[in-house]
């Protein structure tokens, strides 16, 4: 496929480099970045990614960090980026969808309202950071044997909504549970999901269900949709924007996912960067660039590069 993708369209993807690239860095203060497939893979660095981001934070760009992933707190995020050689971040500059999702249950609860978890210890943890009770995180077993049982066990008075992360110890059990508690509270009890991610990709093409899987279960049982905090969802950008003076005309989101990194900064007006290095291959940008379909255009990014490592030339020593 040639560098540039020169077929006509509401939008023209093109590999970020030469004169270009050094336009658009030098246009913005601001680059928000996607971990997973775009800083690392698993627990090592993308290669020169860690030198990049050194480099564009010593050229004094503001450096964010924006992940769908739930199952880490924001300290545990910065503790990795120091563990893997990136330059030190702060948590109120990290923005994961736990953090994301206890500050949205902050603003839409009332004071004293708990929240039923289905999600990992560190979603919890957010939870508490905020001030916010819960209960449901780790396993659970069905109360009896028999639905007449599933259906008479306590719950708690003072839940007003559910919250649906990545939970490996997702089960029945708990879906009985957070149904209970939708149909008790009807729409006063809100129904929150982290992201809708379907699949975690791992290496060597292997996956395993994502977070969408699970919320899709409850939205099913309960027949009501549930707000998602997490990318595309322009609720996380927000939360970027009320901590930092953040202007989208010189903010860059880069990221490895069409429908979620891309999409969210297209649809708050950010440039666009895709990286090749994590779930999107470029015959799949090609795709939607051949397409007529407007739906398909909106996942298009501005720009990409095969590695975010590729900036290094452009940033000096």
């Amino acid at each position: 496929m040639a560098d540039a993708m020169a077929a006509d369209g509401p939008r023209r993807c093109r590999r970020l480099e030469g004169e270009t690239a050094r336009a658009v860095l030098a246009n913005a203060d601001t680059l928000l970045f996607d971990c997973d497939g775009v800083l690392w893979r698993g627990e090592a660095a993308v290669s020169g990614a860690a030198e990049t981001l050194s480099r564009l934070a010593a050229a004094g760009k503001r450096l964010c960090y924006v992940t769908n992933n739930s199952g880490r707190t924001r300290l545990a995020y910065t503790e990795k980026l120091r563990r893997l050689g990136f330059p030190p971040a702060e948590p109120r500059h990290i923005f994961s969808s736990a953090f994301c999702a206890a500050r949205y249950l902050r603003q839409a609860l009332p004071p004293g309202a708990a929240a039923y978890v289905l999600g990992s210890p560190a979603l919890a943890a957010e939870l508490e950071a905020v001030g916010i009770p819960h209960l449901g995180p780790g396993p659970a077993a069905l109360p009896g044997p028999a639905p007449k049982d599933w259906v008479q066990a306590p719950l708690d008075p003072a839940v007003r909504a559910v919250l649906v992360g990545f939970d490996e110890h997702f089960s029945y059990a708990k879906l009985c549970q957070a149904l209970r508690y939708l149909l008790r509270g009807g729409p006063d009890c809100l129904l929150v999901g982290t992201n809708r991610d379907h699949r975690l990709p791992l290496e060597g093409g292997a996956g395993i269900p994502g977070t969408g899987c699970l919320v899709k279960a409850v939205e099913t049982a309960a027949q009501r949709e549930a707000f998602i905090v997490g990318k595309p969802n322009r609720f996380m950008f927000d939360c970027v924007a009320s901590e930092f003076q953040v202007d989208p005309a010189r903010t860059i989101m880069v990221g490895d996912r069409l429908d979620t990194d891309i999409l969210m900064g297209n649809d708050c007006g950010l440039t666009t960067l895709l990286t090749l290095t994590g779930v999107t291959a470029l015959d799949e940008v090609q795709g939607h660039q051949d397409s007529g379909c407007p739906a398909r255009h909106s996942l298009l990014p501005d720009f990409y590069v095969d590695s975010i490592a590729d900036l290094l030339p452009l940033l000096g020593e």
